[in-house]
């Protein structure tokens, strides 16, 4: 190569050297306009960032306690043995979720489908379909018009009383997609292709509501199969009747929908919700103390009043002693000192976390973590997630801070119920 080929080179690379540099852009973190000095002033995301207080959670601080029994082992089943761990901060339901905020979800399942089948569709600037919520807003349930349109989500002539249409609530279904990052952890090389990560299915979302009549053998609960979940005056009490993939379900909705707000103001997305871990439920529950036997920090059921302190099965069986036979209010009784309401008693509540026998003896001390994402065809054992808190039928054991069962992630109970967690970012610290 000659001399002049050489100088020719090198001004075309300065050239294209000065070019790109004409070409900086971007945005400092204070949302201005990068100087082109050649300087490093950081690059910020386009979308604003604006801190949230989720509606209906508290706060609970990131910290240090000791995991597991807080008394005797009365069942020597010796599952949960004492160590000190640590938790992150992270924001948690004040109460369980409700009946009204289930059927949130349920009605926007519900209309989503329904607006799909009577051609409210848009397409958006991606080239997807999505549903034309503007529309489906103005569905009149009622309207002969409508029901004929939607006749794929009635019931079959031969599934109805008095030739009455209803909604068919095993064709309202949830169409689920998460991503495996437990998984993909494993890929370090990333041989293995994103889409073998992306988890698939469809989850039907309505209520179990015959488990009230289901759990209890020669007992007669047909009045709360029938209108617990569909009457107003249950609005406000724990939801029941959902399984755990109907709670993770509803989470990943949740999380949807804060999400597709966000991202139509032009701000930056969330964290998801999701279920807790067994070690943030427990942390929650004792209020931030270390050794306590029940949320409200006493070894007793009862006040100095001899008031019962939660909604759980007193005595030999005096249900309505506690001021509700079944459940009571998510709201009820006075709530421990992270502002939680219920973390012992009305409804046992779904964690993340599989449910092993000696899961305390290997997990970290770090944000304790175990969970299994079991297929169908997994044995039943792979499938036992681990509740928390006792219910309105269960005795005074299971409402302690550290006791632990479990129930298939495919059963629903009317004593089961569940609340949700997010991670959102940390706050400024506050120097004193």
């Amino acid at each position: 190569m000659t001399n002049r080929n050489l100088l020719s080179t090198a001004i075309v690379a300065v050239s294209i050297f000065a070019s790109s540099c004409s070409m900086l852009g971007g945005k400092n973190n204070s949302g201005n306009a990068l100087p082109n000095d050649g300087q490093l002033h950081g690059a910020s995301t386009e979308a604003k960032w604006i801190p949230t207080r989720p509606i209906g959670m508290v706060y609970v601080p990131p910290g240090t306690f000791h995991m597991g029994p807080s008394d005797e082992d009365m069942n020597y089943s010796f599952t949960a043995r004492n160590k000190s761990v640590s938790i992150s901060g992270f924001w948690m339901d004040a109460t369980e979720i409700t009946n009204n905020e289930y059927r949130q979800f349920t009605n926007w399942v519900r209309d989503s489908i329904a607006a799909k089948l009577m051609g409210y569709i848009k397409t958006g600037t991606d080239g997807n379909e999505y549903v034309d919520w503007t529309k489906a807003k103005t569905i009149k349930w009622a309207d002969k018009g409508t029901i004929e349109k939607i006749d794929a989500m009635i019931v079959t002539p031969d599934n109805r009383i008095f030739g009455k249409k209803e909604i068919d609530a095993t064709k309202i279904k949830f169409k689920s997609e998460v991503f495996d990052y437990k998984a993909a952890a494993q890929n370090k090389d990333a041989t293995i292709p994103r889409s073998a990560f992306i988890l698939k299915k469809e989850i039907m979302v309505y209520p179990d509501t015959l488990c009230w009549v289901r759990d209890f053998a020669y007992s007669y609960n047909e009045p709360m199969s029938k209108k617990y979940f569909s009457h107003s005056a249950f609005g406000n009490y724990p939801v029941v009747g959902v399984n755990w993939k109907q709670a993770t379900a509803f989470c990943e909705w949740r999380s949807i929908y804060l999400n597709s707000f966000l991202e139509s103001k032009k701000r930056t997305t969330e964290s998801d919700f999701r279920l807790p871990t067994e070690a943030q439920w427990e942390y929650a529950a004792r209020g931030g103390r270390s050794q306590v036997q029940f949320p409200w920090g006493g070894p007793y059921l009862r006040n100095k009043k001899g008031c019962l302190l939660a909604n759980f099965k007193p005595g030999r069986g005096n249900y309505p002693e506690d001021g509700g036979f079944y459940t009571v209010r998510a709201d009820a009784y006075w709530p421990n000192d992270f502002g939680l309401y219920n973390m012992a008693g009305n409804v046992a509540e779904w964690t993340s976390s599989l449910y092993y026998e000696g899961g305390y003896n290997f997990q970290h001390d770090m944000n304790p973590d175990i969970r299994w994402n079991a297929k169908d065809s997994d044995p039943p054992r792979m499938k036992r997630k681990v509740l928390r808190g006792g219910s309105w039928k269960d005795v005074g054991h299971y409402l302690e801070t550290s006791t632990r069962c479990y129930e298939y992630q495919d059963t629903a109970k009317s004593y089961i119920g569940f609340r949700c967690v997010i991670d959102l970012p940390t706050q400024p610290i506050r120097r004193r």
